[in-house]
């Protein structure tokens, strides 16, 4: 696969209901902003239900601090008949002062399903449209 370019997925604000005691932003937090974005970005390739099957190693290199723009790009890297490997990085821009800091990046495999949970073939489109 070409590697592609990447795309801004999801920008989000760092509220103070997303911070631990020390005001810095829970990583559980970020996580739940990589499988959105990583979502966004499979949903590209195929309008399909999809879940996550895994995300790979997370090292978190910055701290984001509430008041912090969140931006998460992804790209896909990788395309097979069900699942699609979505790059995602995240940068906060700093309240204050406004400098832009890498704050980590991983890999999630997301894999196309129907209903029942049996993985699909995504290039295929939807022969139901499915009520939620």
């Amino acid at each position: 696969m070409q590697e592609a370019e990447f795309t801004l997925a999801v920008r989000r604000i760092a509220n103070p209901g997303d911070a631990n005691h020390q005001g810095t932003i829970f990583g559980g937090f970020i996580l739940s902003l990589i499988d959105e974005a990583a979502y966004l970005e499979a949903r590209r390739h195929g309008v399909h239900r999809w879940v996550t099957v895994c995300m790979d190693r997370v090292d978190f290199k910055a701290p984001v601090h509430v008041g912090d723009a969140l931006t998460l790009m992804t790209r896909p890297t990788e395309k097979g008949r069900s699942s699609v490997t979505v790059q995602v990085k995240v940068q906060a821009t700093r309240w204050l002062g406004g400098a832009t800091v890498e704050v980590t990046e991983a890999s999630v495999k997301m894999v196309a399903v129907e209903r029942s949970g049996r993985s699909i073939d995504f290039r295929n489109p939807p022969t139901v449209v499915e009520e939620r």
